[in-house]
Order: C-alpha cells, then sequence, then structure tokens
C-alpha cells in the first residue's frame, strides 16, 4: 500500500478540519496526518508537530508560520528518504509566511528548493481536464517577459515526462496556448508567439514530444478541440484555472510534475472566513488523496 503524508496546512484556516474529514473518509493506503495532535483529533495516525503559540479560528498568527514551513519539511523529508511514497498537503497562507519574514511564494517552488528539482510544473486535474501552466504566481505584467523558448521546452519536458511515468499515457498529446488573443495574429495582436511559443514547440516536437500550438486560448477547452488531447498547457495562471475550477471546483487537484516524488493538494485556499464553523467541504483533499495513491501505486 502507498505510504502517504498528509500536511495540515495554515492552522487558522480549514486544513486541519479537512485533514479529519478526508482521513476519516481514506482508504486504501498507509496515511499518516502531520501536524498539531491537538487541531487532528479524530485522525487515527497523527505524527505531533506542536504549534508555536494556539490557533483561533480565522484568525492569522504570523508566530505559526515556522510551524507550517515545519510540517512542510517533514514530510518533504520523509519523500526524499523514501519513508513516504507521496505527500499531500492542506492549504497554506502565503500572505502570513511572508509577514513574518520569511521569503515564500507557494508550496510548489518551496517543494522544488527543498527537493533540488530543477524545473517543476503546476497541473490541475479536475472534471475531465488535465491542465498545466508554464508560469504561476506571477503580476500579469511580469508574464510575457517570464515566458522563454528555454522554460517552455523545459516545461514540456517535465509535462511529457510526468504524463507517461505518473499517469501511465504512453504517447502524451499536448495543447498549448497562444499568449495573446487570436495567438497573435501573425504578429498584429503581439510578437511572443512567433518570436518565442512557435520555435518552443518546434524544438519539443523534435524531442519526440507531441505538442501542438500555439492555439488561440478562447478555443482551446472546446470539447472538439480537447478530443484526443492528454493536457492543456496554458502559459499564466489565469488562462487555464479558470475554465478548469468552473468544471471541477471542490473536486480538483493539484499536482506537482519534476518533483522526484509525488505531490497532490486542494484546488482552494485557506477559507479563513468558514474556518472552525463545520461548513468546509473534504472534497478537493479526498481527491488528492485518491489520486496520490494512484500515482504513487502505479498498475
Amino acid at each position: 500500500m502507498a505510504r502517504i503524508a498528509l500536511t495540515s496546512g495554515e492552522p487558522a484556516g480549514i486544513g486541519p478540519e479537512l485533514c479529519v474529514a478526508a482521513a476519516r473518509a481514506f482508504r486504501g493506503a498507509r496515511l499518516k496526518v502531520i501536524g498539531d495532535r491537538g487541531l487532528l483529533k479524530g485522525c487515527a495516525n497523527v505524527e505531533h508537530v506542536p504549534l508555536a503559540v494556539p490557533r483561533k479560528a480565522g484568525r492569522l498568527d504570523t508566530r505559526n508560520a515556522g510551524y507550517v514551513l515545519q510540517v512542510l519539511d517533514r514530510a518533504i523529508g520523509g519523500c526524499l528518504s523514501g519513508e513516504f511514497d507521496a505527500m499531500v498537503t492542506a492549504p497554506v497562507h502565503k500572505g502570513v509566511i511572508n509577514d513574518a519574514g520569511i521569503a515564500f511564494t507557494g508550496h510548489t517552488e518551496y517543494l522544488a528548493a527543498k527537493a533540488g528539482a530543477p524545473h517543476v510544473v503546476m497541473m490541475l486535474v479536475g472534471g475531465g481536464l488535465r491542465v498545466a501552466l508554464a508560469t504561476t504566481h506571477l503580476p500579469l505584467a511580469e508574464v510575457p517577459r517570464a515566458i522563454t523558448r528555454e522554460g517552455l521546452v523545459a516545461t514540456l519536458r517535465v509535462v511529457h515526462a510526468d504524463l507517461k511515468k505518473r499517469f501511465g499515457i504512453r504517447r502524451p498529446r499536448i495543447l498549448v496556448a497562444g499568449l495573446n488573443p487570436h495567438s497573435g495574429e501573425s504578429g498584429h495582436l503581439g510578437s511572443e508567439e512567433q518570436e518565442t511559443i512557435v520555435p518552443a514547440i518546434a524544438e519539443a516536437r523534435r524531442l519526440g514530444i507531441a505538442a501542438e500550438g500555439p492555439i488561440p486560448a478562447d478555443t482551446l477547452f472546446v470539447p472538439a478541440r480537447l478530443k484526443g488531447a492528454d493536457c492543456a498547457l496554458a502559459l499564466y495562471h489565469d488562462q487555464g484555472l479558470p475554465v478548469l475550477k468552473y468544471a471541477s471546483f471542490g473536486r480538483g487537484v493539484n499536482v506537482t510534475l519534476g518533483l522526484p516524488f509525488v505531490r497532490t493538494s486542494v484546488d482552494h485556499g485557506t477559507a479563513l472566513d468558514i474556518a472552525g464553523k463545520g461548513r468546509a467541504d473534504a472534497g478537493s483533499l479526498l481527491e488528492a488523496l485518491k489520486l496520490a495513491r494512484k500515482l504513487a501505486s502505479p498498475a
């Protein structure tokens, strides 16, 4: 059975209560929940990491930022050592970690640095879709210069490799979005497609990757276009994820590709406004656990 570490996330948010609910419902793997045992009453197998200060539901406290990272570090270390086959993460709050004076841009980047992974890719799965991102948490104004030929090729290589290795797809077909409306209209609406994206796709194809595009984002996700495709590569966060979350919100799963271990997570944030009120839906976390079990235990 797959051995999975489940991190409980931001203590003031809904993460701990989601962990309790999902752990009770989840079967078919050896699960260890990591966090303060006082927040995880009801979980059968808890590894205690103590809070720095008591938690108040819905109220962030910078003094617990170090605790959040300590929980993550324990799971990462266990995955790297072979103790765990996969890790699943409840949501953290980037803002409070940064307010504590700790540079933190998100789970994906933190995991990559800790694991020494040269290039990782965020991909969300749900609603019959797989949507990977060429850039993640950037201001929109910074996206064009963050998209480079080398970066796109590296992203396509990671997506291709993990779709084969983790998802068991023999020859993945990847659709690549354009950056500009109508994919730039031959340079009249932007030059990024001609100067960067088309050459990157051509290079990827020379490497044996079945990449197609650039495809205008407004038609990329129509059913006829997606038929037979295994993944869509969006060039920035809000180009691809609104479509996926419309199709699957509350049941979507975030997967980090390019790591030396399996990592999945929820498709939502800490939901401070409902923390501790018994209204949180554990559906996405349960789906993340199920997908981690599947990816860590290939047939």
